[in-house]
C-alpha cells in the first residue's frame, strides 16, 4: 500500500469516527458524555490534519460520506459505549496500516494516533489487547 493510499484510508476512517461519535454522544449517559465529546474533538482534529497531509502528498482528500452504516443498533448508553470501543478499534486498525506504509515523521504521527485510539478503546471497553490495530483486524477477517 502506498503512503498516500494509507493516509487516504486513515482520513476515511476518521470521517467515519467523527460520524460515529455523533451517535455515541447522543446516546451516551451523562457520566460518559464528556469522554465522548473529547473523543469527537480528537477525531475532528486528526481528520483535519490528515486532510492537510493528503494535500501535501499531492492528493485530493477523500470526502466524508453523508452517512455511515453502524455495526449494530445503538438504542441506549450501553450500546453507545460498545460503539465507541468499536470505532476506536477500527481506527487503530487503519493506523497500523499507515505505520507499516509510512516513514519518518509521518510514521511517528501514525504510531501516536494508533496509541491514542488504543487507549480510548481500553477506556470505553475496560480491557485492552496485546497488539492494538492488529488483533482487531484479524478478528474481523
Amino acid at each position: 500500500m502506498s503512503t498516500l493510499n494509507a493516509v487516504q484510508a486513515v482520513l476515511a476512517a476518521e470521517h467515519a469516527a467523527v460520524y460515529g461519535y455523533g451517535v455515541v454522544g447522543g446516546r451516551a449517559g451523562e457520566d460518559r458524555r464528556p469522554e465522548a465529546k473529547a473523543a469527537y474533538s480528537a477525531h475532528l482534529a486528526r481528520r483535519d490534519a490528515w486532510e492537510r497531509t493528503v494535500r501535501n502528498l499531492g492528493g485530493k482528500p477523500v470526502a466524508a460520506q453523508a452517512a455511515y452504516s453502524l455495526p449494530f443498533a445503538v438504542p441506549d448508553a450501553a450500546a453507545a459505549v460498545r460503539l465507541a470501543a468499536v470505532l476506536e478499534d477500527r481506527v487503530a486498525g487503519v493506523y497500523s496500516d499507515l505505520v507499516r506504509a509510512a516513514e519518518g515523521p509521518l510514521r511517528r504521527q501514525a504510531a501516536d494516533a494508533l496509541s491514542e485510539a488504543a487507549v480510548r478503546a481500553v477506556r470505553w471497553r475496560g480491557t485492552g489487547v496485546a497488539f492494538p490495530g492488529l488483533a482487531e483486524r484479524a478478528a474481523g477477517q
